[in-house]
């Protein structure tokens, strides 16, 4: 050890820097892999995932379809689809740190084929700049009086042809539609062309600004529990086995 030592500290200051970098590195590369593993045994989606992309046979054993709110429950399922990421969900590309802030529904089919509808009666938003995005404002039907807003994304194809309805063009605001409207098509748009996911919906329920506006999506903590929504066992630290569909009792 003090031969090596001496042997470092002989070195000029820009080698004994690489071999810091180089140290640092995979000290950080092993912590990462450590998280990344923690976080995946944390949740029981990443199987399910595994086996809807892996072994196509498996689909339709996976995929929840509903054309009516489950019993109790307000909102309709905007897609159909193997519901896999859930909320609060740890599975790459989250983690333990960085939770999943809605629900991924993954739908069978070509991008652009698969129908995205309104879960609830609301006004719809859709700013200037999204491509692949719409947004609706509700009356909070689980508590009246506050104002929620769900988020529907990843309705484009990878290079970024939209696939949102005709109806909604980018800058549309306040416009009212009602539970099932056809708000655009599944895709498979994650902003760049050279990193595509997979085909899916992203689905979140919103909280929002005291002024009513809608906050930051991608903040987990600005996002509500979809289960109590949709009546289906949504959160992650349940872990519900697939297919997720309405819940018992």
């Amino acid at each position: 050890m003090g031969r090596w030592f001496g042997r470092f500290r002989r070195l000029p200051w820009w080698g004994r820097g690489l071999i810091l970098l180089a140290a640092l590195a995979g000290i950080a590369g092993g912590g990462l892999a450590a998280l990344v593993l923690y976080s995946y045994t944390q949740s029981n989606s990443g199987p399910a995932i595994r086996r809807w992309f892996d072994d196509r046979a498996s689909r339709a054993g996976l995929m929840t379809v509903r054309r009516e709110p489950c019993p109790g429950a307000p909102f309709l399922l905007p897609t159909d689809g193997f519901i896999g990421l859930l909320w609060r969900d740890p599975t790459g590309p989250y983690n333990i740190f960085r939770r999943h802030p809605g629900v991924d529904i993954f739908g069978d089919g070509e991008p652009g084929a698969i129908p995205v509808r309104a879960a609830y009666d609301g006004y719809l938003t859709r700013l200037p700049d999204w491509v692949a995005s719409v947004i609706i404002r509700h009356d909070d039907p689980l508590q009246p009086g506050r104002v929620i807003w769900t988020y529907y994304t990843h309705m484009a194809s990878q290079d970024g042809e939209s696939f949102v309805a005709e109806a909604f063009p980018p800058g549309t605001s306040e416009v009212w539609v009602e539970q099932g409207t056809v708000l655009g098509y599944q895709g498979n748009y994650s902003g760049s062309s050279l990193a595509p996911t997979g085909l899916h919906l992203h689905f979140s329920v919103v909280k929002s600004e005291p002024d009513g506006s809608f906050k930051n999506e991608g903040r987990l903590g600005n996002t509500l529990d979809p289960s109590p929504y949709l009546g289906m066992t949504l959160n992650s630290d349940a872990r519900p086995l697939r297919p997720i569909d309405c819940a018992a009792g």
